[in-house]
């Protein structure tokens, strides 16, 4: 893949197309806030300010313009469930309930600034709240993704020392079968219409809450955020993003790349577990008073997709490269969308196959996200010549930029190894061309990505390990034309399961894999092996199985 970024200047042919064009309108139509500070920022022009919040410094800015406005505006959340449930809120309204929900947390639910809550939520609008009260009260908000096992969510609670969680129904009794296990969970808050023993009742305390509540005051450099992310070995690591890193990192990101403007509507369909549901849903839109479309949509449905479009006044889609795989698919000519004009995509490479149809059918581009400015660099932090491949990093000052994340929390060793000399470690693999370009390679770890899902080769082995048919297993990647990866399971199987049917044994080690560990992780591709290829000191040889993999793909076509 291409990516069109130069080094050392965060451009590309469309943003240099678009940057003067959009920079111009959107100061003489909308007049919104004074973001020239807020763009020199995220331009590494201006230093970052001691104290920022984005509850506080933006949405209550957008709040008090909306109220000086004579005309009526998008909202700042639109919700639609798809069966006739909808809900808008202004950024007046969004102010008004993240209020009462940040006085739910620091009463009922007894969180003091500082305190970790754990959110796993579909795209239900309680989702945003909870993001937006914990901005307000200063706590640091973990989102997981509905997914997660009983194994994985006791995992989080023990890893992160989180003292409440909110769920919802289905997860309730998942929670409840670990709760005993985790020491420093406090509190669980259900988001239901029922009620449940030992769980406090989100919609309650809401409705019982008082709507005045003052903003904490939060430096930049504080602990906002925190995700768990899959990696090579062992379970997943938890990165921490600040009010800077988050709130101020992602201005630049939602005004040229998702080229938003306050009359703009965008759908972002990431799943609320992942960071890209932050970046497309909340900070990215938010800072530009633009809507946030979502729909609640629990399983993915290409028609339904479509239809939305052609509906709903959507001006921008942002999506995994999957949802685009599976788009094209169907005749896109007998749609008529409704204002879409700004397609895009990230967490992978969308296929170049896809990219064409896709603008052959409906004349729009698909605009791929690679947030970082790279150089090519060897293992000893060299620079590369043109053509040779080596590990993309970004250099780096003194002074670490404040857009990264601040740190693998409790993990000091695992941070320290994302610096080599004056650069940055991005992870993945790539080479220069004689034009300043980049070639995106791959990962340079094992981590697959697939359907925009990130999962750890470890996670995965871990869960197959414990069925008594597997003595020993090797996760990696394998190409498929639909997800762009998928994972697939080399087993070595113990003597007395080989004479078993392998069909019939590979969907029993699927169907296992789902109730151990979250679901999406499953291998979709099975091989019975004998041995595993290893290196002289032990270790399983993954590099070579996807090399492999991969080569097959390419002999075979698509």
């Amino acid at each position: 893949m291409k990516i069109l970024l130069e080094i050392q200047v965060l451009r590309s042919p469309w943003i240099i197309q678009t940057f003067y064009r959009l920079f111009h309108q959107c100061r003489k139509t909308f007049a919104p806030l004074n973001l020239t500070d807020y763009e020199a920022i995220g331009r590494c022009e201006q230093e970052v300010p001691e104290y920022f919040n984005f509850a506080s410094d933006v949405l209550d800015k957008w709040s008090q313009i909306e109220k000086e406005r004579k005309e009526p505006s998008n909202p700042a959340l639109w919700w639609i469930n798809g069966k006739g449930g909808e809900r808008k809120w202004s950024f007046e309204e969004l102010g008004f309930e993240s209020r009462k929900v940040a006085n739910v947390l620091s009463g009922p639910c007894g969180l003091q600034r500082g305190d970790r809550i754990i959110v796993i939520l579909p795209r239900i609008p309680e989702w945003w709240l909870l993001n937006t009260a914990c901005m307000r009260t200063g706590v640091v908000f973990i989102p997981g993704t509905t997914q997660l096992t009983a194994k994985d969510i006791c995992y989080r609670l023990l890893a992160s020392k989180a003292k409440c969680i909110v769920t919802i129904d289905a997860l309730a009794p998942v929670v409840d079968s670990v709760a005993s296990q985790c020491q420093f969970l406090k509190t669980k808050l259900i988001v239901s219409e029922s009620r449940r023993a030992e769980w406090l009742n989100f919609s309650d305390l809401l409705k019982a809450a008082p709507a005045v509540h003052n903003c904490v005051k939060t430096r930049s450099q504080d602990p906002m955020t925190i995700y768990f992310t899959s990696g090579t070995t062992g379970f997943p690591k938890m990165v921490e993003h600040s009010y800077g890193s988050f709130g101020l990192g992602f201005f630049i990101c939602g005004r040229y790349w998702m080229n938003l403007t306050p009359s703009d509507v965008v759908w972002s369909m990431s799943d609320t577990g992942w960071i890209k549901a932050a970046i497309g849903n909340v900070f990215g839109p938010w800072f530009q008073g633009t809507c946030a479309f979502v729909h609640a949509m629990p399983q993915f449905d290409p028609k339904v997709i479509l239809n939305t479009l052609c509906r709903y006044p959507v001006t921008t889609l942002c999506s995994a490269p999957t949802v685009y795989r599976m788009l094209v698919q169907h005749d896109l000519t007998r749609y008529t969308f409704k204002t879409l004009k700004h397609c895009l995509s990230g967490g992978e490479p969308v296929n170049p196959e896809v990219m064409e149809q896709w603008k052959n059918q409906t004349g729009l581009n698909i605009y791929e996200g690679y947030g970082q400015t790279e150089i090519i660099i060897d293992e000893k932090g060299s620079v590369l010549p043109p053509g040779e491949e080596g590990d993309i990093a970004i250099k780096i000052d003194a002074k670490r930029p404040f857009t990264f994340f601040t740190r693998y929390v409790d993990d000091p060793v695992k941070t320290a190894s994302t610096i080599r000399g004056n650069f940055y470690i991005t992870g993945d693999r790539g080479s220069m061309d004689e034009d300043g370009y980049i070639w995106f390679m791959g990962r340079s770890d094992d981590v697959i990505i697939s359907s925009g899902y990130r999962i750890g080769p470890f996670e995965v082995e871990s869960a197959l390990i414990e069925h008594p048919a597997v003595v020993e297993s090797a996760v990696v990647s394998s190409p498929d034309p639909i997800r762009g990866e998928v994972v697939k399971a080399f087993v070595v199987l113990s003597p007395s399961f080989t004479t078993q049917d392998r069909k019939k044994l590979a969907c029993e080690l699927q169907d296992h894999v789902k109730k151990v560990t979250a679901p999406y992780k499953y291998p979709r591709k099975i091989e019975f092996v004998e041995q595993l290829p290893k290196t002289i000191t032990g270790k399983i040889r993954r590099s070579e199985l996807r090399n492999k993999e991969f080569k097959k793909s390419q002999l075979c076509g698509p």
